[in-house]
């Protein structure tokens, strides 16, 4: 079995802290290097932690510092929405906890940033508002069900990113783009588009703008931005990760993941936001205990595993429009997984992949739901200066406020119109849910997985691979594959953005049936540790922030 890096650590960590509290001060004599914000891993952060190297305000100023060197100014990446202006009272507290009592967890300290369409508490200082101005000022009656369990292991979270407004269900708008954040880039081609939704969660992990992130994924939202900015995501089995105190669009594909620079964290950050919550009767489904997957963690994974390459539709250049290197680079992640002690079985379609390309179910569904369950978001809030509350309200507002809500080349509001001409839960509508279980899972990932004996499918992340777990309420577990060459042709993804662009990332994606995380997370860990690949190329010079611990500390 390949090394345990988390459980490893906590035995190093027991015994540093025990001399470290014992001696009440911060040794001298430390020697190890500061660990660099642009990679840094939460066990170097926490190791640093324990030995009193810094400290958790240390960090809040250093990543405070670096989101304010490339965010609103330098190549305005505009990733952040806002940051946590309670976070260094929050953090000398957890500082101050530590030296007490030791760390709650392998999260103790350490800061995450939040999608902003995922519920902090308003007396914090922060917004909760999916990018809209519409629910500027706004007051949730709680805390996400996954920001309480963060608080719970002692995390601090740090801000908001930045998402495409609504998690890309207004209307046809670039990806990346709300009316309060503005228009996110990519930071490894200047204006290149980040993907959505998740844009600014990626962007922030992909540039050490925080320790980890947290994004959310309806259908694609933190596969594509997890491959469009060279990161590790976790697309969760809807029910794993609690949806309570999230913005909706729909409960039947909703869910929360991580988005992180390595596999191991995005282990340790889904370990701690998995589990049951009696506000999200989904999670009461899911198998109990809730895996520790920093276990999952074995270079050795995939020998003996079967894993299956369903082309039809997913690499069909001209049904598709999957890009044709994206294709060649998968081409060569089939042999790596080979030479790591996978069988590839290839081809292992899924018999319901031209049905699922052809099918309407999937809009029928999250309209429907969206609407339903936007207005019960209104219901649920406390306060609402804006006085909307209705997606009805909703669309007369963005009218009414063109300057802040509709800029030139961000009008379109179709989604919300089309949502909104929905009259309820009907006939159509349950026959299309059914369907897409029917399509996404039964005659799909689960019947290729038991045709062909397999263990997993795996595709390139770019394209249409999102849509059979996203209907079927599936996992996807998502690692970097490589770059656009430097001769790519420049295309335009949107007013202000570019796709594909030289540089830009390309993802590897593993997908499972239900609860699988377990699983493709080894997998993901022993394709990542066998090719390195986001080590292979670093973001573009003016967006790598220069601010590192060793110019906070003692400030």
């Amino acid at each position: 079995m390949g090394a345990k890096p988390l459980t490893l650590f906590w035995a190093w960590l027991a015994l540093t802290q025990s001399l470290y509290v014992s001696r009440g001060v911060v040794s001298a004599s430390i020697t190890t290097p500061l660990p660099d914000l642009y990679e840094a891993s939460v066990i170097e952060l926490q190791a640093g932690l324990t030995s009193g190297q810094f400290t958790s305000v240390d960090l809040i100023k250093a990543y405070f510092a670096r989101i304010e060197e490339v965010n609103l100014q330098g190549p305005v990446l505009r990733a952040v929405i806002e940051t946590n202006p309670s976070a260094l009272q929050e953090a000398a507290a957890l500082d101050h906890e530590r030296l007490t009592y030791g760390p709650r967890s392998a999260l103790h300290g350490i800061p995450v940033l939040v999608k902003d369409n995922i519920a902090t508490v308003a007396f914090e200082g922060m917004n909760t508002t999916a990018g809209s101005y519409s629910l500027l000022k706004s007051v949730v009656p709680s805390d996400a069900g996954v920001v309480k369990r963060l608080r719970k292991a002692g995390a601090i979270i740090l801000g908001k990113a930045n998402l495409s407004e609504w998690a890309h269900f207004r209307g046809n708008i670039a990806s990346g783009w709300s009316g309060r954040g503005g228009q996110c880039t990519n930071a490894y081609y200047p204006n290149a588009d980040p993907c959505g939704s998740s844009a600014g969660s990626a962007v922030s992990a992909s540039i050490g703008l925080a320790a980890v992130t947290l994004g959310t994924e309806t259908d694609g939202s933190i596969t594509c931005p997890a491959n469009q900015n060279n990161v590790v995501g976790i697309k969760p089995t809807v029910g794993l990760t609690s949806r309570a105190g999230v913005i909706p669009i729909s409960e039947h594909q909703d869910t929360v993941g991580p988005l992180t620079r390595s596999v191991t964290d995005a282990a340790i950050l889904l370990s701690i936001v998995a589990g049951p919550d009696p506000n999200d009767n989904f999670t009461l489904a899911q198998p109990m205990p809730v895996p520790d997957y920093t276990m999952a963690l074995s270079n050795t994974s995939l020998v003996g595993k079967r894993i299956g390459v369903p082309r039809s539709v997913f690499l069909n250049d001209s049904l598709t429009g999957n890009d044709p290197y994206v294709n060649e680079v998968f081409e060569q992640a089939l042999e790596t997984l080979k030479t790591l002690g996978a069988t590839i079985v290839d081809p292992a379609d899924l018999p319901s992949a031209y049905e699922i390309y052809e099918s309407n179910n999937e809009t029928v569904v999250l309209d429907v739901d969206f609407k339903v369950q936007l207005n019960a978001w209104f219901d649920s809030l406390i306060a609402n200066p804006s006085g909307v509350a209705s997606l009805e309200d909703l669309i007369v507002f963005d009218n009414n406020n063109p300057t802040l809500e509709e800029p030139a080349g961000y009008t379109d509001q179709s989604e919300l119109i089309e949502s909104q001409a929905t009259t309820g839960f009907n006939a159509s509508y349950y026959q299309s849910l059914a369907f897409d279980k029917e399509l996404g899972a039964t005659y799909g990932i689960d019947a290729a997985l038991e045709t062909y004996s397999l263990d997993a499918l795996v595709l390139p992340a770019p394209g249409y691979t999102t849509v059979p777990a996203a209907i079927a309420g599936y996992p996807i577990v998502t690692v970097p594959l490589g770059f656009y060459p430097e001769n790519v042709t420049i295309g335009s993804a949107g007013p202000e953005t570019l796709y594909p662009a030289p540089g830009v990332p390309i993802g590897l994606s593993f997908l499972g049936t239900a609860w699988s995380e377990y699983s493709l997370v080894s997998f993901a860990y022993a394709y990542e540790q066998k090719t390195q690949t986001r080590l292979q190329r670093t973001a573009y010079a003016a967006a790598i922030p220069t601010t590192q611990l060793a110019d906070v500390i003692g400030t």
